[in-house]
């Protein structure tokens, strides 16, 4: 029998913050597989770190971060065919992802790829959203309110018409546009008040208001706010 593909959520960075689920999988499968962007280390497996047993089959593969629909298609098939190979072999493998399997996370690529062959279960994990609002204090949404969770590469126009219909916001995926997003929020008049927050639930942790954030961001970072303001 073919092994069993997982796609365990990892959660914002708090090795604590996995689920139960999800640290008796990695307890138990003979096989892991996980991103690494083009330079440093992997995030996902930092994070599973603590609860992974010794003497595990490794898959790492390459990430690469871009706009359009299917990124790093070759990355994504090479990675797939690995797995595949495992899965035929009727081992069980976890598939790391940071957050949540099916919010903005590379395992999409890989579960298009293989769940049309193999068993596949999903595990879901915080999201960073989630994770934001914990460490700002501050809920989402109240009521009916609604929450608009916006990729910081949208264009401009776009972004804008998301802001104007929202109660709050998620802007994610900053990196290099965080100076775009400050400006767009200054025009809509939701600078004041939003906040903007990098590596949440980790030791590198940084919340701030938008007005005090630095010139530039790295990727795990974003801006939450609400229309309602911050109380």
């Amino acid at each position: 029998m073919s092994g069993t593909l997982y796609g365990v959520g990892l959660g914002p960075g708090d090795p604590e913050l996995l689920t139960l689920k999800a640290v008796r999988i990695l307890s138990q499968v003979p096989a892991i597989a996980y991103p690494v962007p083009d330079s440093g280390h992997s995030m996902a497996r930092a994070i599973a770190a603590p609860h992974l047993r010794p003497g595990l089959a490794e898959i790492a593969f390459g990430l690469c971060m871009r706009i359009d629909a299917a990124p790093g298609q070759a990355a994504y098939d090479a990675a797939a065919d690995a797995i595949a190979a495992r899965l035929q072999g009727g081992e069980d493998v976890a598939l790391l992802c940071e957050g949540d399997p099916f919010f903005y996370g590379s395992f999409l690529y890989l579960f298009e790829r293989l769940a049309g062959r193999f068993q596949v279960e999903i595990v879901p994990g915080i999201s960073s959203p989630m994770a934001a609002a914990a460490a700002m204090r501050m809920p989402l949404a109240r009521r009916n309110e609604t929450l608009a969770v916006i990729p910081a590469p949208l264009p401009d126009a776009e972004i804008a018409t998301r802001l104007a219909v929202a109660d709050a916001f998620c802007i994610i995926k900053l990196g290099r546009h965080l100076a775009r997003m400050r400006a767009l929020l200054e025009q809509a008049g939701l600078a004041d008040g939003s906040c903007y927050l990098s590596h949440v639930s980790t030791p590198q942790e940084t919340i701030m208001p938008l007005c005090e954030a630095p010139a530039t961001a790295p990727y795990f970072s974003m801006i939450v706010g609400h229309k309602g303001g911050t109380a």
